[in-house]
């Protein structure tokens, strides 16, 4: 694995902040721990809340653990929430707003998985010690006691914070056997945290990656998407390739570690990726939201149809043709069999088929029609098309690097200018469909997109022509045309 990211930390900083956070979180934790506590029932601020307060970061959710049934839950927080719901009740868990704050609140509990079940087998316990010891890692599985405030970390969680280290509360092998998932955890929270991974979790990982395959895709999703958008992504992407855990979530990611020889030449392509995929982050100041998961998972593909194009030519070069359109399919395969949404499908793989558009421009040669193509084409992605091609540059070659970068800023010149003077973004014909049905006597059908499609590609070609030349080249062709 890479090196971790090395925070400042230290236990006095920690304690100091996980005072202040606490009294920031003082109007609406101490009110309902007294109210549990009248009930004869604790309650706890657990896991991830716990473990962000002691590394300074401010906690927005609020995960809590008690030894109340889920209905005496429910019944202790009417009235004092502003909402309740039930959907996670079979899993002990209630959740509710105050004000601001979001709160889960579960029964104290453990769980484990059949060998042959996705879905976890769950008993309710009857202490913390035992609730803290099902938990995933040790940095998340330290509590305090609410209201009185009482810190419980049965496991060294802090003294894994200091170490910057990732361990299971009980053996990693026991851990991941309870859930599979687990192994997904690891290698996000690596990219989280910035932590190492211990030893023995890495081997069990690699042991036990066969597990994973029965867990649902949906769930494998959302932990790939949070590792994808953490801070550090390039440490848990290469755990999951170490472990050969992406062999079974990802298997285009490993693929890219394409064997070499003394005969042929190319660079590195899963090294080129990743490298790809930092820089691309490092543009995302560019966009709206950040992080920016298609822009991402884009830096992360645009390559993978590199193994399956690979040709040796007699020279000892190497080329990749049409790895581009190769690869868009390729992602869109991965894409649909870990759930995505078809909006996020399209877009990651458009920009994957798009990437290598930028070097027809050359030295600026493209025209204006050209152009006005690369917008149409890219359409909502331009913005994220501007990143990956930019981030696509990974050469050592400074001469080079400073030659790409200028002439793609002399087409984003070129693409604001055009866009200035004709609303580029719009990229729509002169006549719209009513107009053309009444220019051609015709009714809605076929005819009338296909006449719309002349026209916009006449608009790409030529730019804005004004609705009365536009309807005379539009009689022309109709008068011309063979029909389909």
């Amino acid at each position: 694995m890479p090196e971790p990211v090395q925070p400042a930390w230290n236990l006095r900083d920690a304690q100091q902040s996980l005072t202040a956070e606490l009294d920031r979180l003082a109007p609406v934790l101490d009110g309902l721990g007294s109210r549990f506590a009248e009930a004869g029932e604790d309650l706890h601020l657990v896991g991830g809340p716990v473990r962000d307060a002691l590394l300074g970061r401010r906690v927005s959710d609020l995960d809590l653990t008690t030894s109340a049934a889920p209905e005496t839950t429910e019944r202790l927080l009417l009235g004092w929430a502003d909402a309740v719901w039930d959907v996670g009740r079979d899993y002990g868990t209630i959740g509710c707003r105050k004000g601001e704050w979001q709160l889960e609140i579960t029964t104290y509990r453990s769980e484990s998985y059949d060998p042959a079940s996705r879905k976890p087998d769950v008993a309710f316990g009857d202490s913390l010690a035992g609730d803290l010891g099902r938990r995933d890692f040790t940095v998340n599985a330290m509590a305090i006691s609410i209201p009185d405030r009482t810190f419980e970390d049965p496991h060294g969680g802090v003294v894994d914070l200091a170490q910057q280290q990732l361990r299971t509360p009980g053996t990693p092998e026991d851990s991941f056997s309870d859930d599979p998932l687990r192994m997904m955890r690891a290698a996000r929270f690596a990219a989280q945290l910035g932590f190492t991974v211990a030893p023995d979790v890495v081997a069990a990982m690699a042991a036990m990656a066969d597990r994973i395959g029965i867990i649902s895709a949906e769930r494998v999703r959302e932990e790939l998407v949070k590792l994808v958008c953490a801070p550090h992504p390039r440490l848990g992407l290469t755990l999951l390739v170490e472990t050969r855990l992406a062999d079974r979530v990802l298997p285009e990611l490993p693929a890219l570690a394409l064997e070499r020889d003394e005969h042929h030449r190319h660079k590195d392509v899963y090294e080129h990726t990743l490298t790809v995929l930092e820089q691309a982050i490092d543009l995302e100041h560019r966009l709206d939201e950040r992080p920016d998961f298609v822009v991402r998972f884009a830096a992360l593909m645009h390559d993978v149809g590199k193994p399956r194009t690979r040709r040796f030519l007699p020279d000892g070069s190497v080329t990749f043709h049409h790895h581009d359109v190769v690869g868009a399919k390729l992602t869109r395969k991965r894409m649909r069999a870990l759930r995505f949404s078809g909006d996020q499908t399209e877009a990651v793989s458009a920009l994957v088929e798009l990437h290598l558009r930028f070097h027809g421009y050359g030295e600026g040669e493209w025209t204006d029609s050209a152009v006005r193509r690369y917008v149409r084409d890219a359409g909502e992605q331009l913005e994220r098309l501007h990143i990956l091609t930019r981030a696509d540059c990974t050469t050592r070659n400074r001469r080079k690097a400073e030659r790409l970068r200028r002439t793609y800023d002399e087409l984003e010149e070129r693409i604001a200018r055009l866009a200035e003077e004709e609303e580029l973004a719009a990229m729509r014909p002169d006549l719209d469909g009513n107009q053309i049905m009444a220019l051609l006597g015709i009714g809605p059908g076929r005819e009338v997109g296909e006449a719309y499609r002349f026209l916009l590609d006449l608009r790409i070609d030529e730019g804005p022509l004004g609705e009365e030349e536009a309807g005379r080249r539009l009689r022309a062709w109709w008068s011309a045309r063979t029909p389909l």
